[in-house]
């Protein structure tokens, strides 16, 4: 898949964990992790936002595009 989510590089930058940010969020633990793996299929842009505020980024900071065969994800 062409887009990929770089969701554990940012909370390895901010030393936070998955269950922290989950938390601060206010979505399960299990949703977030299927976000961070690459496995949904949509993001809602109010958990876009929430992600984003409380690692302060841009969502071009959590997702990333790469076209051709060997995109992650």
């Amino acid at each position: 898949m062409p887009v990929f989510v770089k969701l554990d590089d940012l909370l390895h930058a901010r030393r936070m964990t998955l269950t922290e940010l989950a938390e601060r969020i206010d979505l399960t633990l299990a949703n977030l992790s299927i976000l961070k793996t690459g496995k949904a299929k949509a993001i809602r842009f109010s958990t876009l936002e929430a992600i984003c505020r409380e690692l302060d980024c841009q969502p071009g900071d959590l997702l990333g595009y790469e076209n051709g065969e060997d995109a992650e994800g």
